[in-house]
């Protein structure tokens, strides 16, 4: 792989190039080091940042004064984009000024380098954002204490299209025309498409540019990659200082890869978008790095500027195997007995369940918030269209939705990732919950892993917000045999609502059950057998690692005993008096917080001492063994933790 270097972007500025070209030539630049940058990382996302690309380098190339006064300014220009999932591309820019060094751009998604979604700890990136819908509230904040405390510049704030489907979009339209937040622009990405789908199709936002007028804003549209338009309208937002401003920038999602475009690569797909997240695989890279460089050369031919510079990029230092990635982590050169690892996908056995009850439950009904491929229900939509609803991405709405679907004595069964369907629909969980309606809660991405993404995907607190609720039960599967059970229970036989605990990416390895498992609300199963000291864990990623170190302090003759706890807060006594009580030692380990799930229920259950590991503090973000050994939760470290307790 290879990299533009800086030096190239500045010789770029300094050539006898018409701005415009210049301008566009600085783009494919970028988005070529994007590529890159996401090809290295493993995942990431190039169709919407390549999308934004030409705005964001119109607007820090010739519009914003944050480059020449200063990245600290108080009076600088803000910039900051709400949606996130474009901030590839703008590490790439930040790093074509300097802001970000070449080591750190290739460190994304990495301990220590960059966060898949926009955090501030980075040079150049104004507010966290990933979950989607609160940038333009946040740049009405910003702007409105920009004019308060007497400082100059402007805030823009980028957003998707699809983003606008969330319900605080609109307040904050409603609430900036009011305060008359005149130093305050919003761009909308208009590229048409969401996570996978038109979105149109997902949920139309209908006359887009006469809702926003209605809502005060003065508004104008242009081709967002047209440097021509861009700079014509931005010039014509000067005229209107009082008033808080709106762009809609008609954009192309994939922009500059000709197989990533909209609408080709719709058509290429059958109806599905493939480039929204993830790496591209070496094949399409290898084309993408040609087309993007080739044009390259030829604007530098054209324009006498020599051969385009290419600096190499180091190899990644080879990472200890782990968890989603192979073999167990279990420290460099450390023993082990862990089984050959067989992956399976717990969220495929979800979705195979749902499709095996719906014939046999007619009342059952999905709701989707734009992710019905990430959370493996594609298949009931596509066989069942009439009992699927797809609400975009708006969890408030949904779980809304589901309480008044549940009144009429249907089963909704609600799906987004955990992060977003537990804390922002939490006051309307509550309120279901409150008129004893009967909801399955499916809560996706579940816990630390994957880490790449960041801390606004990582859901480290959904299972307390659940578990506070006097009739919600809780569980996280270990497995897909256990998922499937527990799916089924939950639909055909809880009394109360559920909130099933999902792991999106593939088991570290499979969890094997005794041949004669079967599912009892409030039981555990042992594992492995062991005396003195006992070890409670769930889903597939922590009971991995909870094993590899039940494997590792076997070897030190520590026999721990080894239980899968899918149940976060309801326990059946008898089985607790029976199975773990005698234990002298009890040891959690949680994929969540510390605090709000299984060790706090136990320790009120049983009233006794339990310790707790879990996720301390902010979430790392970075590849699986990375962040697990970041927070002590790998087997090693559980090895090491549990053993110095035991001395």
């Amino acid at each position: 792989m290879e990299l533009i270097p800086r030096s190239e972007f500045e010789r770029v500025r300094l050539a006898d190039v018409p701005r415009d070209e210049r301008l566009g030539l600085l783009a494919d630049m970028a988005r070529t080091n994007t590529l890159t940058a996401v090809k290295r990382a493993g995942s990431g996302h190039l169709g919407s940042s390549f999308s934004a690309m030409d705005i964001v380098v119109h607007l820090f190339e010739e519009e914003l004064t944050t480059a020449q006064l200063g990245w600290d300014h108080p009076d600088r220009d803000v910039y900051f984009s709400s949606k996130g999932h474009d901030v590839p591309g703008l590490y790439a820019v930040l790093h074509s000024f300097g802001v970000i060094p070449t080591e750190r751009l290739l460190e994304l998604r990495r301990l220590g380098g960059l966060d898949g979604h926009p955090d501030i700890r980075v040079p150049g990136i104004e507010a966290n954002s990933g979950s989607l819908g609160m940038g333009i509230s946040k740049g009405r904040g910003m702007a409105w204490g920009k004019r308060f405390l007497g400082r100059g510049g402007r805030v823009v704030v980028m957003t998707g299209d699809g983003e606008l489907q969330e319900g605080q979009n609109w307040e904050a339209l409603q609430a900036g025309a009011h305060q008359e937040i005149g130093n305050l622009i919003v761009i909308v990405d208009r590229n048409e498409l969401q996570s996978d789908k038109r979105t149109e199709e997902i949920l139309g936002l209908g006359n887009l540019e006469e809702k926003l007028r209605r809502f005060g804003w003065y508004v104008d549209v242009c081709n967002g990659h047209d440097h021509v338009d861009l700079r014509e309208v931005l010039e014509d937002f000067r005229a209107e200082p009082e008033r808080p401003k709106i762009l809609v920038a008609n954009t192309i999602k994939g922009k500059g890869v000709s197989f990533m475009e909209h609408p080709f690569a719709l058509e290429e797909g059958g109806g599905t978008y493939r480039w929204h997240a993830g790496a591209p695989d070496d094949e399409a890279f290898g084309r993408a790095f040609a087309e993007l460089t080739g044009r390259i050369g030829e604007r530098f031919a054209a324009h006498e500027l020599g051969e385009l510079a290419l600096e190499p990029v180091p190899p990644l230092e080879e990472e200890p195997a782990g968890s989603l990635e192979g073999e167990p982590a279990s420290g460099a050169g450390a023993p082990r007995a862990a089984p050959k690892v067989t992956r399976e996908y717990v969220a495929e056995a979800y979705g195979e369940a749902l499709l095996d009850l719906a014939e046999r439950h007619p009342e059952l009904v999905v709701l989707d918030a734009d992710l019905a491929s990430d959370c493996r229900i594609r298949g009931f939509e596509l066989r069942y269209p009439d009992r699927f609803i797809e609400v975009g991405i708006a969890e408030q709405d949904m779980v809304s939705m589901a309480a008044g679907l549940a009144r009429l004595g249907l089963l909704p069964v609600v799906n987004s990732f955990a992060s977003f369907l537990a804390s922002r629909a939490n006051e309307q969980i509550y309120n279901a919950a409150s008129e004893d309606a009967r909801i399955v809660y499916a809560c996706h991405y579940a816990g630390l892993i994957p880490a790449g993404p960041g801390k606004s995907h990582q859901s480290l607190r959904d299972a307390s917000l659940f578990a506070a609720l006097p009739n919600v039960t809780v569980v996280h599967p270990s497995n897909a045999e256990e998922t499937r059970a527990v799916v089924e229970w939950a639909v055909a036989d809880a009394a109360d609502s559920v909130a099933i605990r999902l792991a999106i990416g593939p088991s570290p390895r499979r969890i094997e059950l005794p041949a004669d498992y079967r599912l009892a609300v409030g039981r555990g199963t042992v594992l492995v057998a062991g005396t003195g000291a006992v070890a409670l864990s769930y889903g597939p990623v922590m009971l991995h690692e909870t094993l590899t170190a039940a494997e590792l302090l076997r070897a030190r003759g520590v026999r721990l005993a080894v239980v899968d706890m899918p149940w976060l807060n309801r326990f059946d006594a008898t089985w607790l008096a029976e199975t773990i009580a005698p234990f002298e030692h009890l040891f959690v380990v949680e994929d969540h917080a510390p605090v709000g799930a299984l060790g706090d229920a136990l320790r009120r259950e049983l009233q006794r001492p339990v310790t707790v590991y879990g996720v301390e503090g902010w979430p790392a973000c970075g590849t699986p063994p990375e962040a697990l050994r970041f927070h002590g939760l790998d087997g090693a470290s559980l090895a090491d933790r549990i053993a110095a307790a035991l001395r």
